[in-house]
Order: structure tokens, then sequence, then C-alpha cells
């Protein structure tokens, strides 16, 4: 999928599964808590893709995610690229194909989200604020990147990077503070898996069980039947998928919304 549709997969994600929880299991989020975790799940649904790098020094190519800082997440991107290879050849079964690059492998398995999510979530109560604001401006960055995909890429990543500095702080501000720091470790992870769910319905698919073996492979793709895949940017991701999500969020917000709106006007 492309980065747009991984975007509002995350958020929608995030907002329709707090409702559920509220609705049935009684686990309610402040309306800060939800804002922010939306944010960040939206951004967090595109990390995996940190692994797709582009040129550097030319400020070029890469995935979404990669070009949202300019050069510097370009090299971030460069970096985790070159990690995940090596850690792909080092663990390749016998009949796991050899690689040039490191997309779709680590960055793109239920491991890796889920360990990701829970050091966020322990960083985030051992460090507190400094790095919860340094969280925020990262996956907030992607969120607007993402979700804006056309007006962050005619800004440029210099706009980018000034909204989500001030959006992390508003945030940061916005949060109680007795509340949410585990939240964001939640919404890290779920916004990984999310992400990996979207690529599994694509002809590519994912190795979202490595390291477990299966049929003599450890970074087997995962996916649809290939008549069943959906086309990249094709006409059912942009003209079915992505209204989709927008109709899901909106409809889990209102939702959402709505017993503290009656509240209010009692």
């Amino acid at each position: 999928m492309m980065g747009p549709t991984h975007a509002m997969s995350g958020a929608a994600a995030w907002l329709a599964g707090s409702w559920a929880l509220g609705e049935f299991m009684n686990i309610h989020q402040r309306p800060a808590e939800l804002v922010v975790g939306a944010a960040v799940c939206a951004g967090a649904a595109l990390l995996p893709d940190l692994d797709c790098s582009g040129r550097v020094t030319a400020n070029k190519g890469g995935a979404t995610v990669a070009r949202t800082f300019g050069v510097a997440s370009l090299f971030l991107a460069e970096c985790v690229e070159k990690f995940a290879l090596a850690v792909y050849t080092v663990t390749r079964a016998k009949h796991d194909p050899k690689r040039k690059n490191g997309h779709r492998t680590l960055t793109h398995t239920w491991v890796f989200n889920v360990a990701l999510g829970g050091l966020v979530a322990f960083l985030a109560g051992h460090w507190g604020k400094p790095f919860v604001i340094g969280l925020l401006f990262f996956t907030l960055g992607l969120a607007i990147r993402g979700l804006l995909a056309d007006w962050a890429k005619e800004r440029g990543w210099i706009v980018v990077t000034l909204l989500s500095a001030g959006a992390a702080y508003g945030a940061w501000l916005w949060l109680p503070a007795d509340r949410g720091f585990p939240l964001l470790g939640l919404a890290i992870a779920f916004g990984g898996v999310i992400h990996t769910l979207g690529d599994m319905i694509t002809r590519a698919g994912c190795p979202v069980l490595w390291p477990l073996p299966l049929a003599g492979r450890v970074w087997r793709e995962i996916g649809v039947p290939n008549f069943m895949a959906v086309q990249v940017n094709g006409g059912f991701e942009r003209g079915f998928l992505r209204p989709f999500f927008v109709i899901v969020a909106g409809l889990a917000g209102i939702l959402l919304a709505v017993p503290d709106i009656l509240d209010h006007l009692r």
C-alpha cells in the first residue's frame, strides 16, 4: 500500500479499537489521549517502510517515511535498510532467497513491531518528558507526511519538520500528566502491525511470522492469493480502501465523542 493509505488505516484502527474497548470492556481514554494516540498510530503505520531507503545525498527516492525529514530521515532509512538486510542474511534459512536490500524484511515482522512498542513504552516511562517529546515529534511528523501527503510534498520537509515540532509540543502540553505513556508504546506496536496487514493484501506479502520456520523458510512472505491481491496505488486502494478508512475513522470519532457531548448537554 501507499503511505497515505497506511497512515489512514492506522488512525482508523486506533479510533475504532478505542471505541470497542470503551463499549465492550469499559476501558476509556480522555480526548487528548484519543487524538494523540490516533496521530501516533497513523505515524507508526508508516514506520515499517523505514527499511526502504533512497539516495541520501540527492535527497530523493525512498518510501514516504524516508522523506519526512529530508536528508536526516533518508539517512536513517539507509541505516535501517542495511541493518534489516544484515539480519536477513544472518538468519535466512536454506530455502530463503538471497537479497540485495532489506525492504519488507525485519521491520515487517510482528516480532519487531511488538518489541518496538514494548521498548517505546519502557523508555517513555523511564526517561519521561524528553523521550516522549522526541517520540511525538517523529511520529507526528510521519502522520503529517502520510495523512497530508500531497500538501506535505508541495511544502517540503522543512515545513513538515516545523509543524511536527509544534504539534509535538502542543500534544505534550495537552496529554494528562498521570497517563498516556504506555499507550504511546501500544500505538507504535498497533500501527506497525496494521501496516503489515495492509501489505499482506498485496502481491508481495510480509514475513510476519519470522523467525518461525515454515516449510524450510523463516522469511516466508504471507499474504492473500494473487487473484485476491490489491494493486498498490491502484483503483481499489485509492477508490475504496482510503475512503473506507476515512469513514471508519470519522464514524468511530463521532461515536467516541457522543457520550461527552451528551454529558455536557445534560
